[in-house]
């Protein structure tokens, strides 16, 4: 299934802040990570639905592969 486009670019946007916030990274080093990630991946080419996950689950992915990537 594909995502409206706009509400994607949101969806990222809340990702990336949450992100940065757990991790305790800047904004910048948190927006390179999650557009290098896998789950970035996933997410833009619709694999499992993704997108549908909550966003809290989504940074709990996004930490478990920072974490495993350090």
């Amino acid at each position: 299934m594909n995502a409206n486009p706009i509400l994607l670019q949101k969806k990222y946007a809340r990702l990336v802040e949450g992100f940065s916030i757990r991790a305790g990274l800047s904004l910048d080093a948190a927006l390179s990570f999650f557009y290098h990630s896998e789950c970035y991946r996933l997410i833009s080419e619709g694999v499992s639905d993704m997108h549908c996950m909550s966003d809290a689950y989504l940074v709990e992915e996004l930490m478990a592969e920072y974490v495993e990537s350090c």
